[in-house]
């Protein structure tokens, strides 16, 4: 089956492989958004402030997750380029490698987040009402970091060597599981004592840990693509250092993405609670609509590693072209139901508070304007990053969240009469100029000259005369 799959993704019909990889990934993510929104609708029904409350969480919990993930993607990336160069061995050492890394950096990031997160709160100078839920709700997300970790790396390598129907199995049972734990722990149920927000991060903390032991015993198992030993863990200090090397830009990424997340959270916070709600309640809507975007992107990394790794040039370029024309009309679609249903979806959320609604409308009308340029985006990211081009991304990500979206926001909402309407237009403004941005780089084409699984690749002989010493197969 293996060998199936394998066959279609380097020479089969690309929009099958597409629509092969993408599906899976896409339900794994539509489910995985279900803690979110799980958390969402309920904790939807304590008020604004506890709404307000899990909104100024999220952009410090994802600025250090964000730390970290650089180490994942450069090893989804590697086991991509590897499995489509026929080097299971390496899948395997990657695979190790990874793991190993992410759990001891999620462990020193969690440790760090959870002491300094009474301090980022007052830095984010939030309201006395919003604080002492932040706080709880922050602590218990910190703790739960090394799952998080885990759990993702191990849906990115599986989705490096294209096996994606095991982690949508996951998270299809654990999220299911944290739909019958929110409610029980925010409200109290039998023994279990009401706990409020903080109710919501132990539900999905536990979901989350579930998930990661799991995804570590496939990985022990062997039976799906990926086989590990407990001696495969044994830490290879050349491959550690040009994982780091090569993820380094990823994280740089991905950081920027979550400071430029906490930055607008501070001029969020400047208008209020109300305008903190509604923001809240748009960025959950965008996490959701994004997911079609996100699920094809991966897919795109994916066909995109793989046939690079092959040596197959012209067809990844294919790949990416045809994903970024899907992403385009996908999102494009989604955009134009959001905007007509706008109220109804904020209502969803926050059904009892008329102020949120509308303010929170008007965020959705405004953001949809641009999401077919997301879409686009996303996937020409993902072709420099299945290249090895981390530092393509990391450029844009600099430019859009810097250089655009916090000038933009800054200047129309305090200088103009729009006020906290002008952070909404950040955000069109933003995705349509980045999608310009992003194609005129891939036309460029620099992209294709980079192959990480080269044979001349010093590194590289290392690493495996390592793994040869070691006994792996």
């Amino acid at each position: 089956m293996q060998r199936d799959r394998q066959k279609l993704f380097l020479e089969g019909p690309i929009g099958v492989a597409l629509f092969r990889l993408a599906v899976p990934i896409i339900l794994a993510n539509v489910l995985q958004t279900g803690y979110q929104l799980t958390d969402a609708f309920w904790v939807g029904r304590l008020g604004a402030s506890a709404v307000a409350a899990v909104s100024v969480s999220f952009p410090v919990t994802f600025l250090v997750i964000a730390l970290g993930s650089g180490l994942g993607i450069a090893g989804a990336t590697l086991s991509a380029q590897y499995m489509g160069a026929g080097r299971q061995n390496m899948v395997n050492h990657v695979a190790a490698q990874t793991m190993l890394m992410v759990f001891v950096t999620s462990v020193i990031l969690g440790t760090t987040g959870y002491l300094l997160a009474p301090y980022l709160l007052h830095w984010m100078g939030v309201e006395a009402d919003v604080y002492r839920d932040g706080l709880a709700f922050m602590r218990v997300a910190f703790v739960g970091i090394i799952f998080v970790f885990m759990f993702a790396m191990f849906q990115a390598l599986m989705r490096g060597i294209g096996q994606t129907m095991i982690p949508l199995l996951i998270v299809l049972g654990t999220v299911l599981l944290n739909i019958v734990l929110d409610p029980m722990f925010i409200f109290g149920w039998g023994p279990i004592p009401e706990q409020g927000v903080r109710g919501a991060a132990l539900a999905t903390l536990a979901t989350q840990g579930i998930a990661a032991l799991v995804g570590m015993i496939v990985f022990l198992r062997g039976r799906h693509g990926i086989q590990l030993r407990l001696a495969d863990f044994r830490p290879d200090f050349p491959y550690i250092k040009r994982a780091f090397l090569l993820g380094a830009p990823g994280s740089v990424e991905l950081s920027t993405r979550a400071l430029g997340l906490i930055v607008l959270s501070f001029l969020v916070a400047s208008f209020g609670t109300v305008t903190i709600a509604s923001y809240g309640v748009g960025a959950n809507v965008l996490q959701f609509v994004m997911i079609p975007a996100m699920g094809l992107s991966m897919a795109v990394s994916t066909l995109v590693g793989q046939n690079i790794g092959a040596g197959n040039i012209t067809r990844a370029s294919k790949v990416a072209i045809l994903g970024a024309c899907w992403g385009f009309g996908i999102l494009t679609s989604v955009g134009i139901l959001a905007f007509l249903f706008a109220r109804y979806i904020v209502a969803f959320f926050v059904p009892d508070d008329q102020a949120v609604i509308d303010h929170g409308a008007e965020f959705i009308r405004v953001m949809s304007l641009a999401w077919g340029g997301l879409g686009i985006q996303l996937c020409m990211i993902a072709t420099f990053r299945a290249s090895g081009n981390f530092l393509i991304s990391m450029v844009i990500a600099l430019v859009s969240q810097w250089m655009i979206q916090f000038p933009v926001a800054y200047i129309l909402s305090k200088h103009t009469p729009l006020e906290a309407n002008g952070i909404w237009w950040s955000f069109p403004v933003m995705h349509g100029l980045m999608a310009i941005v992003a194609v005129a780089w891939f036309a460029q084409g620099g992209w294709k000259k980079t192959r990480l699984t080269a044979e001349d690749d010093q590194v590289r002989q290392v690493t495996e005369e390592t793994i040869v010493e070691d006994g792996m197969p």
